[in-house]
């Protein structure tokens, strides 16, 4: 019999934590060992009972949830799954540690309460096998939402050049595919870069609404321009494309202009919509030799059969090494097929991918 994942809900609604609990009670694999009504009781409980996963909201009375793993996950390194609504306070959480996030459901519509479920019994099964990054405080570095809103935005250091060449930077494509620990692994990567690069799109596992923030944080942050994608949007030098979360799966395609992206209603793929293999595939056919394929961190096998036909294709593929995953997943997996060109540490793809350019 497998041993059961034992699971701390901190939430301050009566009502949500009671029907939260109530349903994790009734999955045979997860064990609710406690709960708290805000993070200050749950800093002295938490110790004692020594869960394998800890499901919390963000915004919490007395102690805020971003504070509150900025203090527990040096001590305990516990995988934390939020529970949050549409809120820009998620990705600080998620810098500040915490493994992945889904969205709280509207409790008048019965499909969304059970779709909320079975999505969060994913996850805390993830998360349990999920390895959880710390990372110390940066100068200079944006920690909160409202320090990253004071951030220059995309392109404000265009001057700070990559030295590619001009048909290098305008004809090359470099598509991303990351899931869990995905956003801060692809931030990792992305602000690193400078911001004279080839067009880049990006496949993150993430709910409708989400991307768009997710990418005007990144704007603020990084050197290139990022941008949730619309349908028909053109991928070009210095531009990142995000896919944007929901019911839509995005594509590259090209014309006489250049690559340009189709976001699309689409039938989930590997679980996912939207999903890194229809983007890598559609990369690869595309492309060809003139991409690069990057699978980072995340559960399952979502993008390692593209990253393959990208590989076949003549692409230069790089996957994120175990020792830096929070899941080491998605690029096993792609390794293991053999669409792996050279795997590489969170900090380092920059540097990789820059090289390999340059050689081109």
């Amino acid at each position: 019999m497998l041993k059961k994942i034992r699971v701390f809900v901190v939430d301050d609604s009566i009502f949500f934590r009671q029907t939260l609990i109530n349903d994790l009670k009734s999955r045979s694999n997860l064990e609710v060992v406690g709960f708290a009504a805000s993070a200050l009781e749950a800093r002295t409980k938490i110790p004692t009972l020594k869960p394998d996963v800890i499901t919390m909201d963000v915004e919490m009375p007395g102690l805020s949830g971003i504070d509150f793993l900025k203090e527990l996950l040096p001590k305990y390194p516990i995988p934390v799954i939020l529970v949050s609504s549409l809120n820009l306070s998620v990705f600080d959480a998620l810098h500040a540690g915490a493994v992945d996030f889904v969205q709280k459901p509207n409790m008048a519509k019965d499909y969304n309460v059970k779709s909320f479920f079975n999505v969060l019994n994913s996850k805390i099964f993830i998360a349990s096998r999920a390895k959880v990054n710390v990372k110390p405080s940066q100068p200079g570095k944006p920690q909160t939402a409202s320090s990253a809103s004071a951030a220059p935005v995309g392109g404000a250091t265009a001057a700070f050049s990559s030295n590619l060449s001009q048909m290098v930077q305008n004809t090359m494509l470099i598509a991303i595919g990351a899931s869990t620990g995905g956003t801060e692994a692809t931030l990792e990567v992305l602000q690193r870069l400078p911001a004279d690069m080839p067009g880049i799109v990006v496949t993150q596992h993430m709910p409708e609404g989400f991307t768009k923030m997710y990418a005007e944080r990144l704007n603020r942050i990084c050197k290139l321009e990022v941008k949730e994608a619309e349908n028909g949007d053109r991928v070009r030098r210095g531009l990142v494309l995000i896919a944007p979360g929901g019911a839509l799966q995005m594509r590259v395609e090209k014309d006489l202009k250049g690559f340009y992206v189709s976001c699309q209603p689409g039938e989930k793929v590997n679980g996912h919509r939207p999903s890194v293999d229809v983007l890598f595939s559609s990369v690869a056919k595309k492309a060809g030799k003139n991409a690069v394929g990057i699978i980072m961190t995340g559960m399952g096998r979502d993008g390692a059969s593209g990253l393959l036909e990208m590989r076949k294709a003549g692409a230069f593929t790089i996957g994120q090494d175990k020792e830096s995953c929070v899941v080491y997943g998605m690029p096993m997996v792609a390794y293991e097929i053999g669409g792996v060109c050279t795997q590489a540490s969170c900090t380092n793809i920059s540097n990789v991918l820059l090289n390999q350019l340059r050689k081109m």
